[in-house]
């Protein structure tokens, strides 16, 4: 997706809407909180996060703030009363009612932060694919959202080690409310995904990497609720071919690949990536599992036109009418969590914080996460304005917007800045403010969200 900025510096009444937009999400959240201190310390915090501060810790935010200490955002984080988690529904509304779209996709994916000692509430020397090596870190696991009009967040989790849940003296320490037992990444993304789904989030689509899709439970969990997924697998993923009038064979996922006549290859963009569009090519094979009328399982097979010797596969479970097309677009689609956690550690300070303790990690994620959905939604916003007006107040306008392909993005995906969501950094009246380059407009509709705050 190109986007092209605007070079001419916004007016007045732009950097006005979007402080009347921020400030109109943070009037979402504010009956979470229980006294007027921390809900007035919690829109500094956002102003804070969206700000050019080159370092969101402790000591950079009170400054930005206009505190002389971090006192006040300490207490913000650890000991005020309010349910990050009530946040976090309210997240999930806003990102609906302004990019809900009954095609998109919900990405799971994690990340990690690495940091010293181990203190830090789940904290362990662990494999970070962020840093690409084993580290002394902590994981989160994350929901994202995919659809035409934009990618955020929606929820959150953290990865708790089996050796935090066996020492309870640890996590009391910690903060980790009692009775909390070990969950596998896959049993947090299945816990997510229902939190989502019983809201009435719209997605037509659930997609993940390998630690996630080869996890069979999460697979007959979707499956029972009908939610169709491509979920990525590893090539020695056992799978039941069904071969045109043979009994059905368990195979490597690697092995299958041999099940595909030359002539069944399709070779399909999935969206335009950083050096042009990702043209791959594709197959698919059926799969033999228990039937269900209206619904196909596939084996989904990705082959570089470069490295044709190392595809990639995913396993499917779509609607009979879904064609392999469908299907490489969504599998496409998974890059956007990808360029999600680069624009929301790089423009929010998702991974900046310096607290330890459970609630601690919990606030500051979903905070973070409010404002990368805010920098989403206004760009969509602006997206829909003609002449570079302002924002009205935050709504989202109900003018023509663009219709993107939702398998762009890939990784090494540009940071927000670079690709237009985010460019020069303003100061007004002390609040930081960010510039945001419109796409071209084409046509959608919002849907809205039923409520499950508490």
């Amino acid at each position: 997706m190109a986007v092209v900025e605007r070079s001419a510096a916004p007016d007045v009444a732009e950097v006005a809407g979007w402080a009347r937009g921020l400030e109109t999400l943070h009037a979402r959240i504010a009956g979470r909180f229980f006294r007027p201190e921390p809900r007035r310390r919690a829109l500094a915090y956002l102003r804070a996060l969206l700000s050019p501060v080159e370092r969101k810790n402790g000591w950079q935010v009170a400054e930005q703030v206009g505190e002389a200490t971090p006192d006040g955002i300490q207490r913000l984080l650890a000991k005020a009363r309010w349910d990050a988690d009530a946040v976090r529904d309210d997240l999930r509304a806003y990102v609906i009612e302004h990019l809900g779209d009954p095609e998109a996709v919900l990405v799971v994916d994690e990340t990690g932060f690495v940091k010293k000692g181990r203190k830090s509430v789940g904290v362990r020397r662990q494999y970070s694919g962020t840093a690409g090596r084993i580290e002394n870190c902590q994981i989160g696991v994350f929901l994202a959202y995919a659809s035409a009009m934009g990618r955020t967040f929606l929820d959150r989790e953290l990865y708790l080690p089996r050796e935090w849940t066996e020492d309870p003296a640890r996590c009391h320490e910690a903060g980790v409310p009692e009775g909390t037992e070990f969950a596998t990444k896959p049993r947090l993304a299945e816990a997510m995904l229902a939190t989502a789904l019983d809201a009435g989030v719209p997605a037509a689509w659930v997609t993940a990497d390998e630690v996630y899709g080869s996890d069979r439970r999460l697979q007959l969990w979707l499956e029972r609720r009908k939610q169709p997924f491509v979920l990525a697998v590893r090539s020695r993923e056992s799978v039941w071919v069904a071969g045109p009038g043979q009994a059905p064979r368990q195979l490597s996922a690697a092995a299958a690949v041999a099940q595909v006549p030359p002539e069944s290859w399709q070779r399909r963009s999935v969206g335009a990536g950083t050096k042009g569009p990702r043209v791959y090519d594709w197959a698919r094979v059926p799969l033999a599992r228990w039937p269900e009328p209206g619904w196909r399982h596939w084996l989904l097979i990705r082959r570089s036109l470069t490295e044709p010797a190392e595809p990639a596969y995913y396993v499917c479970f779509a609607p009979d009418s879904a064609g392999l097309l469908d299907l490489a677009r969504v599998a496409g689609t998974r890059w956007a969590i990808e360029e999600s956690f680069e624009t929301a550690k790089g423009e929010v300070g998702l991974d900046q914080y310096e607290v330890r303790r459970w609630d601690s990690w919990y606030r500051h994620i979903t905070l973070a996460l409010l404002a990368h959905a805010f920098l989403t939604v206004t760009r969509a916003a602006a997206g829909r304005l003609s002449g570079g007006r302002a924002l009205a107040a935050g709504r989202v306008v109900p003018e023509p917007v663009p219709r993107v392909d939702p398998a762009d993005g890939a990784r090494g995906a540009p940071s927000a800045r670079s690709a237009g969501l985010v460019t020069a950094p303003l100061q007004r009246g002390g609040v930081g403010v960010v510039r945001v380059a419109p796409p071209p407009s084409s046509h959608r509709q919002t849907l809205p969200l039923r409520s499950t705050s508490r």
